[in-house]
């Protein structure tokens, strides 16, 4: 079986692998909001931050001290 002499660099490597990319980004269209959002990705919607379908997080309103 052959085996390299030497180790190749992450840096030729990567050159290497370029190429292999998405043309577009990957859309989804959430469940709960209907929104179109990058997969694997967190999106405000209405001031809620949603993550599968979700409320992962509500924005904070600032209240004013009287």
């Amino acid at each position: 079986m052959a085996h390299p002499k030497r180790r190749q660099s992450t840096t030729r490597r990567d050159k290497r692998r370029t190429h292999y990319k998405a043309k577009m980004p990957q859309l989804a269209k959430d469940s709960t909001t209907g929104e179109l959002h990058l997969y694997h990705r967190a999106h405000w919607s209405d001031g809620k931050l949603y993550y599968r379908g979700k409320v992962v997080m509500e924005k904070e309103v600032p209240t004013e001290e009287i």
